[in-house]
């Protein structure tokens, strides 16, 4: 039976942090050995960092831990396991205890950082080989929720375009199984975008203005616990039309981060 895992020398260690924004939970890999390299620690739950300790033993040690994004299921081990692992650096676009700040086109050992702005502004994936550790900019099973920061949706559209020119032949997700077609995905992920704009722009064409009003219209396959996140992408999606001078004027924009603060932590 082929294993993409087995063949390129990655493990996965999958934490039990299952849940409406982490789906069956957070996915940690570790590529390589003598030494490997570890991307995204995880969430700070104490099995989850032994089991990756216990990985990057059997492989020999660790010579850094990669970062894909500043949110707590895929950073809030990173201390822990830096720690477990002697010291090495920790590389990221943001995060406050890095060693080493990334930026698209950096390497890290043999890691290349991609910049995938749009679930998080300081979103990287990482390219190893033939293989892209992709965080949560794609996920194996679902789409991911935009964050509406300026340009947050053209850059992560510009993003999805620059993996799917790669030749990869192999995604390994935040959350979800490793993905071997990652060409067509990619390209389910741009047409998803696509019809989500079209019927956006339909229902403002038809008269609606409501944030509510259009995201019962457009994300009405949004199951209730998923309304935040589709909220945020529908602000994302109102502020790409804006930035192309598309946008009705009289149109509410979903306030964010939403009243009390709350953002998904995803």
């Amino acid at each position: 039976m082929d294993d993409p895992l087995g063949q390129r020398d990655i493990a996965l260690v999958h934490a039990n942090n299952p849940g409406p924004f982490t789906l069956d939970g957070t996915n940690t890999w570790i590529a390589g050995r003598d030494p490997c390299w570890v991307i995204d620690p995880g969430p700070a739950l104490d099995d989850h960092v032994d089991a990756v300790l216990a990985e990057m033993r059997r492989r020999g040690g660790a010579a850094g831990i990669a970062l894909t994004h500043n949110h707590g299921d895929h950073a809030g081990a990173a201390a822990a396991v830096r720690e477990g692992a002697g010291g090495v650096p920790v590389g990221a676009a943001r995060w406050e205890g890095a060693d080493v700040v990334l930026g698209d086109g950096d390497a890290f050992g043999p890691l290349a950082a991609v910049a995938t702005p749009g679930h998080a502004t300081d979103h990287l994936a990482f390219v190893l080989g033939d293989v892209c550790f992709t965080g949560d900019a794609v996920l194996a099973q679902s789409s991911v929720f935009v964050a509406p920061d300026p340009g947050a949706l053209r850059g992560y559209l510009a993003a999805l375009e620059r993996l799917r020119g790669l030749d990869l032949v192999l995604l390994c997700t935040g959350h979800g199984p490793p993905v071997n077609d990652p060409a067509a995905l990619l390209e389910r992920y741009l047409a998803h975008r696509r019809d989500r704009e079209r019927r956006l722009v339909a229902a403002l064409a038809g008269g609606l203005r409501g944030a509510d009003e259009l995201l019962d219209r457009v994300w009405d396959d949004a199951p209730a616990n998923l309304r935040l996140a589709a909220m945020a992408t529908l602000a994302a999606h109102l502020d790409k039309l804006a930035d192309e001078g598309r946008l009705p004027p009289d149109v509410q924009r979903p306030p964010w981060p939403p009243s009390g603060g709350l953002r998904p932590v995803v």
